[in-house]
């Protein structure tokens, strides 16, 4: 099949992508392994604008729903992009699952994943008292005990963003300093909520039907230790979703792909990307629907021939 454009992801961004790109009436597919993106395993969302409150389950139904009910757009579910190859005309896409796609122009919404632990537990208390995003479900441990593994900036950011909330914070850290910004580094340590666990490794996480606590190693005196905790964020990293584009744009430190971002174009002709996937400076479901909205709008005066200096 060929189509005028391809969206691949269906989080905030691919969502909204297909929304916009469906009411353009550009000719379009979707192409997604699942709806919701990073927040499906967050149990409380208060931060999506015009909802005071929602579940990530819940937001993923309604982006799919909002997405549906669209009469101008091609939907794939349960599919990914394997590789890309450009072409005279454009490009050719190709899914995990056999498809062969054509395409003027290609969106990359495919977001990124958090890094992870893997030690035991961590899967099993995903969106039971394990969450990655603290802006999303800071205000869900509300006069609970917390703890932060990451002792970088987005562990340092999480801390801040818990402060309000919580009961009592163990921002833990593997190495002998934390890494993270000084001045924010100044002022978690001014709070008498935190308390900082250097030279810790975390093990295991354990409880019931929801998290109790964790087991870490002390690293200089090599003894194993337990901490009660109801809440956990694990904060050590990002890993954008771009393997399948790596060798068609350029791409930053971190594997994310450098955009324009009056624009989300690439440094490729006829590929852009927004979200999570994009070297954007923050990593939130708002910005990554309106970065996206900004490519499609690009995208159909690219595809009119009307682009706008």
């Amino acid at each position: 099949m060929s189509y005028d454009l391809v969206i691949i992801g269906g989080g905030p961004a691919g969502v909204s992508a297909g929304v916009y790109a469906a009411r353009k009436k550009i000719k379009t597919v979707l192409i997604t392994d699942n709806f919701g993106g990073q927040s499906l395993v967050s149990a409380d969302i208060q931060n999506w604008i015009g909802t005071k409150s929602v579940s990530g389950f819940d937001l993923a139904k309604m982006f799919e729903e909002h997405l549906r009910i669209q009469e101008d757009i091609e939907i794939v579910e349960g599919d990914k992009i394997s590789k890309i190859s450009k072409t005279k005309s454009g490009f050719e896409l190709k899914t995990e699952n056999g498809k062969t796609l054509e395409s003027k122009t290609v969106l990359v919404t495919t977001g990124s994943r958090y890094k992870k632990l893997n030690v035991p537990g961590e899967r099993d208390f995903e969106g039971k008292g394990i969450s990655n995003c603290s802006t999303c479900d800071a205000p869900v441990f509300k006069g609970k005990d917390v703890a932060v593994i990451g002792g970088g900036n987005s562990g340092l950011e999480a801390v801040l963003d818990l402060i309000p909330y919580a009961n009592k914070i163990y921002l833990f850290h593997r190495r002998e300093s934390l890494k993270g910004d000084s001045l924010t580094q100044e002022k978690i340590k001014a709070n008498p909520k935190v308390q900082i666990i250097l030279n810790s490794e975390t093990k295991e996480f354990f409880g019931g039907d929801l998290l109790g606590g964790l087991r870490y190693l002390d690293n200089k005196s090599g003894k194993p230790e337990e901490l009660k905790v109801e809440g956990a964020f694990v904060k050590v990293g990002l890993v954008p979703n771009t393997d399948f584009v790596k060798d068609l744009v350029k791409l930053g430190k971190w594997g994310e792909i450098v955009v324009d971002h009056k624009t989300q174009k690439s440094s490729l002709e006829g590929i852009w990307a927004a979200g999570d996937a994009s070297d954007v400076l923050y990593k939130q479901n708002n910005i990554s629907a309106g970065d996206a909205i900004k490519a499609v709008l690009n995208i159909n005066d690219y595809l009119q021939g009307t682009e706008r200096n």
